[in-house]
C-alpha cells in the first residue's frame, strides 16, 4: 500500500472559461476503505499505539454514517488492535451500510445520546472514559490530534514533487487535515501557498480556534490560509437536489467521483469562487480529494442518491 497517490489535471468549460488551471490530488486512491485524509490522520495514531506497550485497543467517537469510524474500523482489523466506537444515535443504526461493516471489522459500538456526545472534547469525560478504559488510546472525533497533522502534512511533501501550485483547496469538517496542511507547508517552502479551507458543517467559525490550537508554533507563522465557512449548503451532510446534480455533472466532466458531504462541498464552492471572479488568471489550484466515498453507500441506502447514478463503494471482506 503505497502513501503517494496521484496528481490527476481535471479538465471542465469553467476553468477554460476563467484560465485557471486545477489538478486534484487523488488521496481517494490511496486504499479502497481506509482512503483520504482518513489514512494519512491514522497512519501515526496507529503506529503510536503499536509501539506502545500501554495501549492494548483504541476508543474514538463519531456520527451513524462516519468515515472515520468506518476507516478507524478497518484499520485497526488489518493491525489486530481492538477498537470501539462511541457513536452519537440509536442502537437500531447498528445495522446502517456504515456500521454494519465496522461491527463486521471487530468494532464493538457503544451508543450514546447527543447530549452526551457533546462532551467527546470535554476533559472529565475523556477522564472517565480513560479510567472506565485504562489502556485504550483515545483518538479524537475525525483522528483530528497532533499525530494526524504529521501525516497530513507529507500531503504537502508530495506535492513538491509533483508540480508547482499557487492554491490547495480541501475540505473541512473536524479542522485536522487543514491544519496538517499548514503546517506541512510552512516547514517544507520558503514561500507559503495559499491554502483554502471549505467547512462543511454550518456555523464553523469556532474552527479557526481549534485550528490554531492544533497548530505547533512553527505553523503559526503561516499567515496565508482562510477558512470559508459559507459554503456548508446548509450543514452537514445537507444538500439540495441542484447542489447533488451540479457534483454529479462534475464528476461526470472530469471523470472524477466527488461524494456531496465532503469534497462535493469542495467543488461547488471552486465552481462559485470561480464565478465570482475569486481567482486570479493563470492560477494554479490542487484541490485535496480526502476520500469519504464510503459515505455515498448511506445515502443510497437511505434513498437520498439514487443507485443508478451514484456508484456504491467498494468493501473488503475481513
Amino acid at each position: 500500500m503505497t502513501t503517494l497517490s496521484e496528481l490527476q489535471p481535471l479538465h471542465h468549460p469553467l476553468f477554460v472559461q476563467y484560465d485557471v488551471q486545477v489538478h486534484v490530488k487523488r488521496d481517494d486512491n490511496i486504499h479502497p476503505i481506509i482512503s483520504g485524509n482518513k489514512w494519512r490522520k491514522l497512519k501515526y495514531n496507529l503506529a503510536h499505539i503499536v509501539q506502545n506497550k500501554n495501549f492494548n485497543g483504541v476508543i474514538s467517537f463519531g456520527g451513524s454514517y462516519s468515515n472515520h469510524i468506518h476507516a478507524l474500523a478497518f484499520a485497526c482489523f488489518q493491525k489486530n488492535i481492538p477498537c470501539m466506537g462511541i457513536i452519537r444515535g440509536e442502537k437500531s443504526y447498528a445495522d446502517n451500510f456504515t456500521l454494519t461493516w465496522a461491527r463486521h471489522w471487530g468494532m464493538k459500538l457503544y451508543f450514546v445520546d447527543r447530549k452526551t456526545y457533546r462532551r467527546r472534547h470535554d476533559a472529565d469525560y475523556l477522564m472517565q472514559l480513560q479510567q472506565e478504559f485504562p489502556h485504550n488510546f483515545i483518538v479524537p472525533e475525525g483522528g483530528s490530534n497532533k499525530l494526524a497533522l504529521t501525516g497530513v502534512a507529507e500531503i504537502i511533501t508530495e506535492l513538491n514533487q509533483q508540480a508547482d501550485y499557487d492554491t490547495l483547496i480541501t475540505p473541512v469538517g473536524s479542522g485536522g487535515t487543514l491544519a496538517g496542511l499548514i503546517t506541512g507547508d510552512i516547514n517544507t517552502v520558503t514561500s507559503p501557498h495559499k491554502i483554502l479551507g471549505i467547512a462543511v458543517l454550518k456555523e464553523a467559525d469556532y474552527l479557526v480556534d481549534t485550528i490554531q490550537s492544533l497548530l505547533p508554533t512553527s505553523a503559526k507563522q503561516h499567515n496565508d490560509w482562510q477558512l470559508f465557512t459559507h459554503f456548508h449548503r446548509g450543514g452537514y451532510a445537507k444538500f439540495s437536489p441542484v447542489d447533488a446534480a451540479r457534483i454529479l455533472e462534475f464528476n461526470q466532466i472530469t471523470g472524477v467521483n466527488f461524494e456531496p458531504v465532503y469534497s462535493g462541498k469542495m467543488i461547488l464552492a471552486l465552481l462559485d469562487l470561480l464565478e465570482q471572479g475569486y481567482f486570479p488568471k493563470g492560477e494554479r489550484i490542487v484541490l485535496l480529494h480526502t476520500g469519504g466515498m464510503q459515505g455515498v453507500g448511506g445515502m443510497i441506502e437511505r434513498g437520498i442518491l439514487p443507485a443508478d447514478q451514484w456508484p456504491m463503494p467498494e468493501q473488503a471482506n475481513g
